[in-house]
């Protein structure tokens, strides 16, 4: 298998630096910045996109993860369906992606003597809770989606009990791809007004900021197990668009709240995906900036990519 290495020289006499970092899923969102973060870090990194490493592929994979993180080396999986109406009727193609995948990484991780970081999402939960979802809350997925996501979840706890963080993230945004707030954005320059939902709560979550979660995560060698890397606060979609308008010098008055039953979906979602961030504190590492802080900060960049 010929893959395209995009390395950094490793910073002389560091552990840190001389550990081989694999990111597959890496021309998605999240993974380009993840990406980014450790080339920003002079790490030593192999980006994998979904043309140069079919995740489902146990020989394939095993090799991937021999030779480019090998042992000591860390396995970050962006790699998944993320396409969340089409899991309903697609089950079984969503499954191979985030249930037997992330096991297929596992495994080989296992073999390798590799660490492995699985990104995950707030729809393992079914979102009726009224309380910010702990990191040890039960999973209680309510679409297609969601069950394979958690399915995923318990295969790389059972094979890597030791060596793994399970990441859940939600309500993602970034520089690469497209994203609600770049939705917004065009909407803004073609309609009069926008309608947008006001019953569900979540957490806007900049991929950069999970990116450089990760980073910490592995660099302090937190203990194995699941972390929620998602904004502090939360707020609807609604309110984050009204807060896109404002901070883009338009009238938040244009955008109308509306309810989920406008707006029919195969997957329901969940009305409430605000995650609790206890496990970080545990572990002596600062979580993610308030969402609306770091909306302030990245959105001229997006709005003048936009424009």
């Amino acid at each position: 298998m010929t893959a395209p290495q995009t390395s950094a020289a490793p910073a002389a006499g560091s552990s840190v630096g001389r550990t081989r970092w694999l990111v597959t899923g890496a021309g998605g969102m999240l993974g380009h910045d993840v990406v980014a973060a450790l080339l920003a870090g002079g790490r030593r990194v192999t980006a994998l996109s979904r043309a140069y490493l079919d995740v489902t592929d146990a020989e394939a994979v095993a090799e991937a993860v021999a030779t480019h993180a090998g042992a000591g080396g860390v396995v970050v999986n962006c790699a998944g369906w993320t396409a969340v109406d089409a899991a309903e009727t697609a089950e079984a193609g969503a499954f191979g992606l985030n249930a037997v995948a992330p096991a297929v990484l596992a495994a080989a991780c296992a073999a390798a003597g590799s660490r492995l970081v699985h990104v995950s999402t707030d729809y393992v939960f079914d979102g009726t809770a009224t309380e910010p979802y702990a990191e040890d809350a039960l999973p209680a997925p309510a679409s297609a989606y969601g069950r394979t996501k958690a399915a995923g979840e318990w295969a790389v706890r059972a094979a890597l009990p030791d060596a793994s963080w399970v990441v859940r993230t939600a309500w993602l945004y970034g520089e690469h791809g497209g994203n609600f707030v770049r939705t917004m954005l065009r909407l803004a320059g073609e309609r009069d007004t926008v309608s947008v939902v006001a019953d569900q709560t979540g957490q806007p979550t900049w991929t950069g900021d999970v990116a450089a979660a990760v980073l910490r995560l592995v660099d302090a060698e937190a203990a194995a197990g699941t972390y929620h890397a998602t904004a502090t606060g939360s707020t609807t979609w609604y309110g984050l668009t009204r807060e896109v308008f404002e901070l883009t010098g338009l009238d938040p008055a244009r955008v109308r709240s509306t309810t989920s039953d406008a707006y029919p979906r195969p997957a329901p979602r969940p009305a409430f995906s605000v995650l609790g961030h206890d496990r970080w504190a545990a572990e002596g590492l600062p979580g993610l900036p308030a969402w609306d802080e770091t909306l302030r900060r990245v959105l001229p960049g997006l709005a003048a990519a936009w424009r």
